[in-house]
C-alpha cells in the first residue's frame, strides 16, 4: 500500500507561542481519523504530513506516537504506519465502558441537575436542531459531545465524563460512515430531548431505558456500517 495524498481540506495554521506543536498535530490528525477525513487503512507518511503541516517530522512523531498508544494509528516495522481499522470487539469493549459510566452518571444527574444545568442543555438542544438544518455534520457531532458531558457534570462527575470521552472514538468513526447526511440526525435530537426532559421530570427509570438504547444504537448500525466499508474492519 502506497502514501495516499493528505486531505483536501485548508491547511492548518498552528501556533507556535500557544501550545506545543505537538499536542496542536495530534488534535489535527486526531480529528482527521474520527471524522474519516483520514480512512481506516489509509498509510500515514511523516514526511508528508509534516510538509502538508508546514512543521518538522519531530512533532508529527510524537503525536503519530500517542495516537499508536491510543489504538488510532498501527505501526508495523518494515511496511508502515497506518491509520488503524476498526476493531469490532475494541468497539464493542468501548461501548460497554461508555454504558456504564453514562448510565450511572445519568441517575446521578437526575437527583443533581438544577435549573441552569436544564437550561444550558435546552440550549445545547436548540443548537444542534440549527445543526442539522443548516447540514454542519461535525457540528452536530461536537454538540452531541458537549450534551453527554453536561450530564457528567450535573451529576458531579466530570471527570468520569473525560473517561468516558476516551472510549468514544471507535464509535465516533462508525458513526461517521454511518451518518454520511443529516437524514438520521432527527432520532438523535429526539433521544437527545427525551434525555433532557427525563432529567427534568426527575425520571431516572424512563431516562436510563432512553439512554441505554440510545448508546446501544452503535451495536445495531456496526454490521450495516462493515458491510458498506469491509477494508475499513478488522
Amino acid at each position: 500500500m502506497t502514501a495516499a495524498e493528505p486531505p483536501p481540506d485548508a491547511a492548518p495554521v498552528f501556533k507556535r507561542h500557544s501550545r506545543g506543536l505537538s499536542a496542536q498535530v495530534y488534535d489535527w490528525l486526531y480529528e482527521a481519523i474520527v471524522s474519516v477525513r483520514l480512512e481506516p487503512a489509509r498509510r500515514l507518511s511523516e514526511n508528508e504530513l509534516a510538509a502538508r503541516l508546514g512543521v518538522s517530522r519531530t512533532p508529527v512523531r510524537d503525536a503519530l506516537y500517542r495516537l499508536a498508544e491510543e489504538g488510532l494509528v498501527d505501526v508495523f516495522p518494515q511496511q508502515g504506519t497506518f491509520v488503524a481499522r476498526i476493531d469490532r470487539q475494541g468497539l464493542a469493549d468501548a461501548q460497554f465502558v461508555r454504558e456504564a459510566l453514562e448510565r450511572a452518571a445519568f441517575r446521578d444527574a437526575v437527583r443533581g441537575a438544577g435549573p441552569r444545568d436544564l437550561e444550558v442543555m435546552r440550549e445545547n438542544l436548540r443548537e444542534q436542531e440549527r445543526a442539522r438544518d443548516r447540514g454542519d455534520i461535525e457540528g452536530f457531532f461536537d454538540l452531541d459531545q458537549r450534551l453527554h458531558q453536561l450530564f457528567f457534570d450535573a451529576a458531579g462527575h466530570p471527570g468520569a465524563g473525560r473517561v468516558a470521552r476516551r472510549a468514544r472514538p471507535q464509535m465516533d468513526r462508525v458513526r461517521r460512515l454511518a451518518l454520511p447526511d443529516t437524514t438520521g440526525f432527527d432520532v438523535l435530537v429526539g433521544e437527545h430531548r427525551a434525555l433532557v426532559e427525563a432529567l427534568a421530570a426527575g425520571d431516572a427509570e424512563g431516562g436510563d431505558a432512553v439512554l441505554t438504547g440510545h448508546l446501544r444504537l452503535i451495536l445495531a448500525t456496526v454490521d450495516r456500517v462493515r458491510g458498506a466499508h469491509p477494508g475499513y474492519f478488522t
